[in-house]
């Protein structure tokens, strides 16, 4: 079942003060909800999920943050997806296959995404960026 899209809603970057001390920074990823959908693919119409998130960095003491909503398309079997709705409707809770696909691909989207806004507004960046050491 992969993944075949992943758009944003929702862009938005703030900070709110200078940064003056030590800051901590922590990313958060939620799935808000999760519904059937038909999706043009191929030419014909395929079974799949739109799966609803809202990625979050927030920066403390507070200084900014940056919140990215978005929607990821997701096809599959059309009795599993319907399982996995239905089970999102009774506990708001997707299966640990799925979920795992689903996180790993908005981590990669939306860190690229935070990080392009925090330098646009003048936050650290929220992912640790690659130091080199010379010896």
């Amino acid at each position: 079942m992969p993944i075949v899209g992943l758009t944003f809603t929702k862009l938005s970057a703030e900070r709110k003060a200078d940064i003056r001390e030590k800051i901590n920074i922590s990313n958060n990823i939620t799935v808000t909800n999760v519904e059937d959908s038909q999706l043009p693919f191929g030419g014909q119409k395929q079974d799949g999920l739109k799966i609803s998130f809202q990625f979050v960095s927030s920066f403390e003491p507070s200084v900014g943050n940056i919140e990215l909503n978005g929607n990821l398309l997701y096809i599959g079997d059309a009795k599993q997806l319907k399982d996995v709705t239905k089970n999102w409707t009774k506990d708001k809770k997707l299966p640990t296959e799925i979920m795992k696909h689903v996180l790993n691909a908005v981590m990669n989207k939306c860190n690229i995404q935070a990080l392009i806004m925090s330098k646009d507004v003048g936050l650290p960046p929220p992912v640790p960026l690659p130091q080199v050491n010379v010896k």
